[in-house]
């Protein structure tokens, strides 16, 4: 077993094209011995945003603090907070944005994409 204490752990800037103010730390993955799934923690700071992508894996996600913005594949705007909950497809187009004035965190779990 191992226990992270989760604001010890580092927070890195995201560096994937199209991303702009998102930072991630991984709570859980291979250095902690986990072979088959990961658990992330994400912040997008106000008018940050993840990438318009996709990806061969499913996801769920958490929304841990405030609001955000889920884009599904058609474009189409969602609202998620505090308390929800979202699973994505498997090669279905989504995206991450904050338009608003506080943080918008959420936990991301995912299969090991080095596995798929």
């Amino acid at each position: 077993m191992k226990i992270n204490n989760n604001d010890e752990l580092f927070l890195n800037e995201v560096k994937m094209d199209g991303a702009k103010e998102v930072k991630m730390r991984m709570l859980i993955g291979p250095d902690d011995g986990s072979e088959n799934i990961f658990m992330r923690h994400f912040i997008i700071a106000p008018g940050g945003n993840t990438p318009f992508h996709a990806h061969n894996y499913e996801h769920v996600v958490k929304v841990e603090n405030n609001k955000g913005i889920i884009v599904d594949e058609g474009g189409n705007e969602h609202v998620i907070r505090t308390g929800q909950s979202i699973f994505v497809k498997p090669d279905e187009k989504h995206q991450f944005r904050n338009p608003f004035n506080e943080n918008f965190e959420f936990t991301c779990i995912i299969p090991n994409p080095d596995k798929r």
